[in-house]
């Protein structure tokens, strides 16, 4: 079977972190629209607008978070989400 393919996702607040993990997808409400991250995706940094993230964790399940406003900044197969 094929190894699954992964990326450190960090979701954090002001107040402390909210998701520390490896992913294997997020979902999260990017200014312009809706975007899916998946491993090894093409750096950016993109502004967020409210709605939902969505995490789909190593063991297939999904983890949803509500957003009001953040960035996400993606790199080097790393993600991190500031709320």
């Amino acid at each position: 079977m094929a190894e699954q393919k992964t990326f450190h996702l960090m979701i954090a607040r002001v107040d402390g972190p909210v998701f520390d993990a490896p992913a294997t997808l997020v979902t999260v409400p990017g200014a312009e629209g809706e975007m899916t991250i998946l491993p090894q995706h093409e750096a950016f940094i993109s502004p967020l607008k409210q709605g939902t993230i969505t995490v789909k964790n190593t063991d297939g399940e999904t983890e949803s978070f509500e957003c009001m406003s953040g960035t996400v900044e993606v790199g080097e197969n790393q993600v991190s989400i500031l709320l």
